[in-house]
């Protein structure tokens, strides 16, 4: 056990995670020339369309060291704000992290954030310098600032460049003196904790765990404490490019258990397993259930998909423990499910995998963040949806959920960015400046102002120099209405939304001219309409598609003309009340861009 060394990669996005990996690789010889290519690890399409990293991933290593052979577990893990969960699963399996700062950029949000994640669990942090190969580095600038936030000697500070493989052994000669040996008794009972699970549609699910204590052997009888079942351990092994099989596995190691699973529900992330002959006392501490903070209609396009969409929602839920969702259904759409997602990147990934992994052509509503409506009778709802929300005569008011946003950027974009804060009712809280021209903004904000398009425009405004990371800080009183779309008097309510009511008006009048122009003309006026309960506050009417009735009328009186246009008016009132008006997909997405 003196031997293995489980540590993560933490970092912003974009400063080099998965390439470091790929050297990491390279050097201990993991890979064969043929197996090698860029970012190995993301095993996604949409990983390395996008390159950006959505799942952690794991992988053994093996490394000779002062003739010591060494075990390296390595867990390469997201950059994004929106995956920060599994981030914080990777870390709980680990006794070290590499915290990787680009030279060019220096500290972004995102480094911070991880960064008291891996502190609140006591690892090793290694602080590494990625990057120094590029002309822009500035590698003296940048090891002040980590000195600053970690309080390291600058010896401590390790340069590489992942794209050239300069400074990797001595990476991999730190990771081995800095790290500590994972603790644990390999004679005590079992106690493995699961942070990840994915699905095979052969062997069933396959959950990838970290022993903590304990040892399992092939063919035991094993117990998930959570949902109290017991499986045989078909297959146990350890992750390197493919799964390696063995026959046993102690205190320390990081792998795989097949055990024939088909159910999704069976398998929960964060759960311990045990041996039913010697089971532990307790389960393992560390995961907390996680809070989303986006929720969005997910909507099957033809109706009979309805259970085929469940099933493909809970198998991505193993592989994405983020996910939640619950079944509703809503007058437009039909069935389908309300879900929970940690972000609009976080949704935008789900919808894509959905369609790539199970081929689900689905209908996403406007997302909405959860708000507490406290009613006159002093009961507190928690309303996900704008048509959960209870009668205004029993409503007394309702609470939107705040944050703290820190935002990092250059000083000559702090004007630029104040001002977009302070138009999403944003109140500044702190400035601070890191260094003579890099400054770090706190602003405490409604999250229903973030949700939509707030981090495109704080990259365009600050041409892509600004990170942005937040945490939730509680409840706060707003002053909210409902804003419902009316398509011929009726209402839409996969497009109403709970809005401030500053920005009710405008948003109901961008609404209505944007719903023009996507609902194709039919044989009768469509008058869409905008209202806060029964008041209209906009409107916007598609004209009827007419023919001209009047054209065989060679002169002649004019009553003869005016006849025949009242019969083809009374004509389309009656087409009025039977007609009835399909809202496009585009329409849909489109509010989600309105600008």
């Amino acid at each position: 056990m003196k031997n293995i060394r489980n540590f993560c990669i933490i970092a912003h996005i974009d400063h080099g995670k998965s390439t470091l990996a790929d050297r990491l690789l390279e050097v201990t010889g993991t890979l064969s020339a043929k197996e090698q290519k860029d970012q190995v690890l993301d095993s996604m399409d949409l990983e390395r369309e996008r390159g950006i990293t959505i799942k952690s991933h794991a992988i053994q290593m093996n490394f000779e060291y002062e003739n010591q052979a060494y075990i390296l577990n390595l867990i390469d893990t997201p950059g994004h704000v929106d995956f920060s969960y599994e981030v914080s699963r990777s870390i709980a399996a680990c006794e070290g992290a590499l915290l990787v700062v680009d030279a060019s950029q220096g500290i972004q949000a995102q480094t911070i954030s991880n960064l008291y994640l891996a502190l609140e669990h006591d690892l090793e942090i290694i602080p590494v310098l990625n990057k120094i190969d590029m002309e822009s580095a500035m590698p003296d600038e940048v090891e002040d600032q980590i000195i600053d936030l970690i309080g390291c000697e600058r010896s401590d500070i390790l340069r590489a460049s992942a794209r050239t493989g300069f400074g990797i052994e001595a990476i991999l000669e730190a990771v081995i003196k800095r790290v500590p040996a994972p603790k644990g008794d390999p004679k005590s009972p079992l106690q493995a904790l699961i942070f990840d699970s994915v699905f095979n549609s052969f062997r069933g699910i396959i959950a990838y765990f970290r022993i903590m204590n304990g040892t399992i052997h092939k063919g035991d009888l094993v117990k998930f404490f959570a949902t109290g079942k017991e499986y045989h351990a078909d297959e146990i092994g350890v992750l390197q490019l493919k799964q390696v099989p063995r026959n046993e596995m102690s205190a320390g190691d990081v792998g795989y258990i097949i055990s024939g699973i088909k159910t999704s529900k069976e398998v929960k992330v964060g759960d311990t397993i045990t041996q039913v002959s010697r089971p532990c006392d307790s389960p393992i501490a560390g995961f907390e259930n996680v809070k989303p903070m986006v929720f969005a209609g997910i909507y099957p396009v033809d109706a009979d998909d309805y259970e085929e969409l469940r099933a493909s929602i809970e198998k991505l839920q193993l592989n994405d423990a983020s996910l939640v969702f619950e079944p509703e259904s809503s007058v437009a759409l039909g069935f389908g499910f309300r879900c929970g997602f940690l972000g609009l990147l976080h949704m935008e990934i789900i919808q894509e995998r959905l369609d790539r992994e199970f081929n689900m052509d689905v209908i996403t509503t406007v997302p909405n963040v959860s708000f507490k409506a406290h009613l006159t009778s002093g009961e507190v709802i928690e309303v996900h949806n704008p048509s959960g929300l209870p009668d205004p005569t029993k409503l007394d008011f309702i609470e939107e959920p705040y944050i703290i946003a820190q935002i990092i950027s250059k000083g000559e974009y702090v004007g630029a960015i104040m001002t977009l804060c302070i138009e999403k009712r944003g109140v500044l809280q702190n400035q601070v400046y890191l260094t003579s021209d890099r400054v770090e903004l706190t602003f405490q904000m409604p999250l229903s102002e973030i949700v939509f398009d707030f981090y495109d425009k704080l990259k365009s405004i600050s041409r892509g120099y600004a990170s942005f990371d937040y945490h939730i800080a509680g409840y706060q009183q707003a002053n909210l209405v409902k804003l419902d779309i009316l398509l011929n008097g009726d209402s839409v309510d996969a497009l109403s939304t709970l809005i401030h009511r500053d920005h009710a008006y405008s948003f109901g009048r961008r609404m209505c001219e944007k719903l023009k122009e996507l609902i194709p003309r039919q044989q009768f006026d469509i008058a869409i309409q905008a209202s806060i309960g029964s008041k209209i506050i906009a409107r916007e009417t598609v004209k009827a598609v007419r023919k001209d009735v009047t054209a065989k009328c060679y002169g002649g009186d004019i009553s003869r003309k005016r006849k025949l246009l009242e019969k083809q008016k009374q004509g389309k009132k009656r087409m009025r009340q039977v007609g009835n008006v399909e809202v496009p997909q585009s329409a849909f997405l489109a509010v989600l861009k309105l600008d």
